[in-house]
């Protein structure tokens, strides 16, 4: 998605994570004291330097490593074989374009920063003034604490307390695992309070170019609407992708598309899951699957970053509502009081 002038510092496609301050799993499996804070075990091996995203979390499977931020639940790199699969960044840096980010309690975009809840109007902080929006929640840039790091995965856990804005309280509890074919993720959101409380979620991680740039890619996505917008990325509807340049459902090239655009009604194979195919001229071809529980995506084809080559990477971010769904309603999720929500997405290779 467009984030021009959203962030600061960014850094050069593909860069490594350093090795340096990351955190090594306990093989033992190392498990909480109970209130999602610091593990038992204060080892881990390695160092716990903290950094801009901070501490890191080091997964191994096989072929396959995997590094994790603490800062907002990040998915900072996902490596088979060596080769990274991810638009990735310095831990030494904020990064920009949300990339790898865990969105909560709302993803994507808030028209005006106001809404409507139960009978009661709130103002949540403006954070992309040049579009008058509030974009991507409230925990972007705050850090999850760890619950349990084992040598192929890592739960982090954080709060998002009532405020005048929102004034819900939720607690996030999210798992990181590698398995035979890739990585995966799964985020529980519960509600705490006294009473319902509004969400949604979204995952912005970004797929590498591996070779150039994202033009020579092809993209199988199975979603039959995408969203028309206003100057302002605020939803105005929905119209069929049939005969346009956003009909993905058989694998055709992304060429010069541009997206910062929205799909829903989304096919889904026998197990429930939708699909999206990245094949990669000169890399490994990639799938994000993603269950039920996220009913629409959103892609962005990185047109205007600040620290690092257009195009680089394309997001397809797993997300469980649309657009501005906080005043539509459209595939908003209210968890009442005491229940929670529950979804998973992953990555695999081909």
């Amino acid at each position: 998605m467009s984030r021009r002038g959203a962030l600061g510092a960014a850094v050069a496609a593909g860069a490594m994570t350093a090795m340096a301050g990351i955190a090594k799993a306990d093989p033992a499996g190392t498990t909480a004291t109970g209130d999602g804070g610091t593990p038992e075990t204060e080892g881990h091996g390695g160092n716990r330097r903290q950094t801009a995203v901070g501490r890191l979390y080091e997964l191994r499977r096989g072929n396959q490593r995997a590094v994790v931020a603490g800062v907002s639940a990040t998915l900072l790199n996902w490596q088979v074989d060596g080769k990274e699969m991810l638009l990735t960044h310095s831990p030494d840096v904020v990064g920009e374009g949300y990339q790898g980010k865990t969105i909560v309690p709302w993803p994507n975009r808030i028209e005006g920063g106001k809404y409507t809840f139960e009978g009661e109007e709130y103002q949540v902080p403006i954070n992309e003034p040049d579009r008058g929006t509030a974009l991507h929640g409230l925990l972007s840039f705050v850090e999850w604490q760890p619950v349990r790091h084992r040598k192929d995965s890592v739960v982090l856990e954080a709060q998002q307390h009532p405020n005048y804005g929102y004034p819900f309280h939720l607690v996030f509890r999210i798992e990181f695992s590698l398995d035979r074919n890739g990585v995966r993720s799964t985020l529980t959101a519960r509600n705490v309070g006294s009473g319902p409380a509004p969400f949604g979620t979204a995952n912005h991680t970004y797929i590498a170019a591996a070779a150039g740039t994202i033009d020579t890619m092809d993209l199988r996505l199975g979603a039959s609407t995408y969203y028309l917008v206003d100057d302002n990325l605020i939803p105005t509807g929905t119209a069929p992708v049939e005969g346009t340049e956003y009909d993905f459902r058989e694998r055709t090239p992304i060429g010069a598309t541009v997206m910062d655009t929205a799909f829903g009604d989304l096919a889904r194979d026998r197990d429930g899951l939708a699909v999206v195919g990245f094949t990669r001229p000169g890399g490994r071809d990639v799938e994000l699957w993603l269950d039920s529980s996220y009913g629409y995506l959103q892609v962005y084809t990185d047109d205007d970053p600040q620290g690092h080559e257009p195009r680089s990477g394309l997001t397809v971010e797993p997300v469980s509502c649309a657009p501005n769904s906080f005043n539509t309603g459209d595939g908003l999720t209210v968890i009442a009081a005491g229940d929670e929500w529950k979804g998973t997405w992953g990555l695999r290779v081909r």
